[in-house]
């Protein structure tokens, strides 16, 4: 995202942009990849929702909850486009707040991974999660990211 600042991303938040919803998808690519046509989309609100309940100590994954709201919709799978998108804006939402912050730094990418499109970046990520005892690791000499060591230890269960 750019120009974080300029944007109310609570407002964001409560937009609900007619969601949730199932929409049924043709391409054979996709339907090979996702097992099956049924996309869900939930709509942003439900993402912050689900990232509060991860308690210091557990995190959670954006493919996790993904998966549980596939799972709770009758659907295949969750649109991860949208999943993407809607977990950073919850955790700049959570930023622009005094209070009721949500804890958005236990939600991880895929493998661990932390997510750079958080408020701060990764390691604003890595600092925020290393207080609450985690231990994160770097990989890659160029390309440098970071990952939280053995995460699925810690993964709570949706």
């Amino acid at each position: 995202m750019a120009n974080e600042q300029s944007k109310d991303f609570n407002a964001m938040l409560q937009d609900s942009k007619d969601m949730p919803k199932i929409k049924i998808i043709t391409d054979e690519a996709s339907i090979k990849k996702y097992g099956g046509s049924r996309m869900f989309f939930a709509p942003p609100i439900d993402y912050d929702k689900i990232m509060r309940q991860v308690p210091s100590g557990k995190v959670t994954t954006v493919g996790a909850i993904r998966d549980f709201f596939a799972k709770t919709n009758n659907s295949d799978f969750t649109c991860p486009i949208t999943a993407g998108i809607f977990v950073s804006i919850a955790a700049w939402a959570s930023e622009q707040r005094n209070d009721d912050k949500t804890p958005y730094w236990r939600t991880l990418k895929a493998n661990g991974e932390l997510n750079e499109k958080y408020p701060g970046g990764a390691l604003a990520q890595k600092e925020k999660l290393e207080s609450e005892g985690h231990t994160i690791v770097q990989r890659g000499r160029t390309n440098i990211r970071y990952y939280l060591d053995n995460y699925q230890a810690v993964m709570l269960e949706l």
